[in-house]
């Protein structure tokens, strides 16, 4: 059997973003849910489940003709999703460019013949798992500057989850 990595392309934050969202994330915390660890905080662009090894170098390859000029999403609301049990961030305002960023990778992924989920995108940031309800606290928006996305595993560890950038490709700011 060949070895599978659970995969997902990730926006990534910077460590600027990561404290902001990690502060909030504290403040759920107080409210008496199960925050996100700081170092796994990310918005998804595509899951991708568990990929061999082969795949995931053909997905390399092919993503590298994504091209995307850098742009700005503002997590402004706090959502609860009761399916998933998770209270998130998310953008009432969503940017064009993740948009697209997310349709041109779900392409490449399904040009390496993978499949991809078949609903709408939506940008979103987990910030507590196993809820029941989503918690009454205000916040600040947090605005996030995208200048790149990753490749990111989920390793299974005696701890919990973590989550590990395997590749970055900055954005290529492109003049129109």
């Amino acid at each position: 059997m060949t070895d599978a990595s659970r995969l997902f392309f990730a926006l990534w934050p910077d460590v600027q973003t990561r404290l902001e969202i990690a502060r909030l994330c504290r403040s759920i915390e107080a409210k008496g849910f199960r925050p996100v660890h700081p170092q796994n905080l990310h918005a998804t662009l595509v899951f991708l489940g568990c990929v061999d090894a082969a795949s995931e170098s053909l997905l390399r390859r092919s993503v590298t003709r994504i091209s995307a000029n850098p742009f700005i999403l503002t997590f402004d609301q706090l959502s609860f999703w009761s399916k998933p049990r998770v209270v998130c961030l998310t953008c009432s305002q969503i940017a064009e460019e993740v948009e697209l960023l997310a349709a041109g990778l779900n392409r490449e992924v399904e040009s390496c013949g993978l499949q991809t989920e078949n609903r709408p995108y939506m940008p979103h940031i987990t910030l507590a798992r196993h809820a029941r309800y989503l918690p009454d606290i205000s916040f600040e928006p947090v605005v996030w500057r995208a200048g790149s996305f990753c490749l990111v595993e989920s390793c299974s560890e005696p701890g919990g989850v973590n989550y590990q950038v395997r590749q970055e490709w900055p954005f290529i700011k492109t003049t129109v």
